[in-house]
């Protein structure tokens, strides 16, 4: 199994999809990270060779990826609420943050439905 960036990526697909395991790396990310370390996106994880893999490390260390995004991410959405601004206070009070209608939608934010009585 390859790790890069402290994720095993998966072994039996193609090199461009097991990279989007890793959090922060999307579709298009994961392209240009091929073409940068000159790795053939239609590859297989496991017919890798030891110095494709190592280039690949080496772009995906450029880029923030997994804790240090996680954590900016928070600390992003912290200072939000701090300040006090809109988005902050939907934050705190777990609701939808970015104008969605909250009168029959938003279970998954607001959470399970409470009991009337």
């Amino acid at each position: 199994m390859a790790r890069i960036a402290g994720i095993d990526i998966p072994r039996n697909k193609r090199v461009v999809i097991s990279l989007t395991y890793i959090y922060g790396i999307g579709k298009k990310t994961a392209e240009q990270i091929c073409q940068k370390a000159n790795v053939d996106e239609n590859t297989r994880v496991q017919d890798l060779t030891n110095d494709e893999l190592d280039r690949l490390r080496e772009v995906v260390n450029e880029i923030k990826v997994e804790g240090d995004l996680r954590r900016d991410v928070s600390l992003d959405i912290k200072r939000l609420m701090d300040i006090g601004s809109y988005r902050g206070m939907r934050h705190r009070r777990s609701l939808p943050v970015r104008g969605q209608n909250t009168k029959n939608n938003a279970r998954t934010r607001k959470g399970a439905k409470k009991p009337v009585r």
